[in-house]
């Protein structure tokens, strides 16, 4: 026998025990005499995966934290880090692994992610004390991965956007663009003073106009977890910025304006409530309150548009703040998940209003920013990053 024939036995036996694995030891064809045969690593692999997606065994992860904690230890074991994510989540909605998310100890055991902390958010009110603390630590890490992330894209866009259409040679103190008006003038260091002695300031804004004002309306219904989580994050960025003015309101069938707590977004995401019910219009009345100046205004409302207040309305109300020269943009969601169920027929009227709606990945936020600050024509931008409106 050839080398060539060996190999091409041994491909079929790897092609063979993946299958296996995949498909678990019920599926395999009736008129086999025995299961596939499965090295030490790829029986404990087996094991796993049957206790979390064999359907005909109920709770396979066992109802004690002991239990729990082994088979969480067992994925990071054989899994990489995106795999244990995705069974870790496929775990809480098949098995109700979030409710034992409850006790400490078996959150010290998990990964942590983005749909992590939308379901730790959405447990919040019913979590104990001691819990409550391990969450917040949980979701500080997360936090923190996301800004190291996100952080410099987002400063990188925004203040490009800001100095390609908004330059002030005279600016207030509070106006100033420090890391700009330093680098202007490096050549003007002296040594003498040990300092530099600028000849050009630069500042952000026109003289005499206002910042430019962003406010971030994010839906807290149960599914836009993840997408608040990354608008928490996007707007502690920007709230750092002092070339635009940044406020953050979440809403249910209530409204609360979180805007204060933007210093610290962990903070700012426990003060969440994520599961309730929506009413697009009552928030939008909140943002046609607090809007001041709309012609310098970037509205994002992030929402599947599923009203389950006044939808007319909140039509009228959408429309009034666009014709007002609101920068309007609908994102379904903010986050890698791809557009979510969303309501069409309200997609289809903000699209008449000249607001688009369409589904933003985190990367592409950013550059989203920049065009809406620059005043790009949002319906161009989204055709150059091939992003399709709902």
């Amino acid at each position: 026998m050839t080398q060539e024939e060996i190999n091409d036995i041994d491909n079929g036996d790897d092609r063979l025990r993946k299958w296996r694995l995949i498909l678990g030891k019920e599926e395999r064809p009736q008129q086999e005499e025995q299961d596939v045969e499965l090295t030490e690593e790829e029986q404990g692999m087996d094991q796993v995966l049957e206790a979390l997606y064999d359907q005909e065994r109920k709770g396979g992860l066992g109802g004690s934290s002991p239990n729990i904690n082994r088979w969480l230890g067992d994925i990071r074991k054989y899994f990489g880090t995106e795999m244990v994510r995705i069974m870790q989540k496929d775990a809480m909605e098949r098995l109700g692994l979030d409710q034992l998310l409850l006790e400490p100890e078996l959150l010290e055991s998990v990964e942590p992610d983005v749909n992590l902390v939308g379901t730790l958010l959405s447990l919040n009110k019913t979590m104990p004390n001691k819990t409550r603390e391990t969450a917040r630590i949980v979701v500080r890490k997360v936090v923190a991965e996301l800004e190291k992330k996100l952080s410099n894209p987002m400063r990188e866009a925004i203040e490009g956007a800001i100095n390609r259409s908004t330059h002030n040679r005279r600016p207030k103190l509070n106006e100033m663009n420090w890391h700009r008006t330093i680098r202007a003038n490096m050549k003007h260091y002296q040594e003498e003073y040990k300092t530099i002695i600028p000849e050009q300031l630069w500042g952000y804004g026109r003289k005499g106009q206002a910042l430019k004002h962003v406010v971030l309306l994010v839906d807290q219904s149960g599914s836009m977890a993840s997408s608040l989580v990354y608008a928490g994050v996007f707007g502690a960025v920007m709230a750092s910025l002092k070339s635009i003015k940044t406020k953050m309101v979440v809403f249910d069938t209530a409204v609360v304006d979180l805007t204060d707590h933007l210093t610290d977004p962990v903070e700012l995401l426990f003060g969440t409530q994520l599961g309730g019910g929506t009413d697009i219009n009552k928030a939008l009345t909140y943002a046609e309150q607090i809007i001041s100046n709309p012609q310098d205004t970037i509205l994002i409302l992030i929402s599947d548009l599923f009203e389950g207040g006044n939808e007319h309305e909140m039509l009228k109300r959408a429309a009034r703040l666009k014709a007002k020269g609101v920068t309007f943009v609908t994102l379904l969601s903010l986050n890698d998940d791809g557009a979510p169920a969303y309501d069409k027929g309200v997609a289809e009227n903000f699209a008449s209003f000249g607001i688009p709606s369409f589904a933003c990945t985190p990367e592409a936020f950013p550059e989203l920013m920049s065009a809406a600050l620059k005043k790009e024509n949002i319906g161009s931008w989204m055709s150059r990053n091939g992003i399709i409106a709902k």
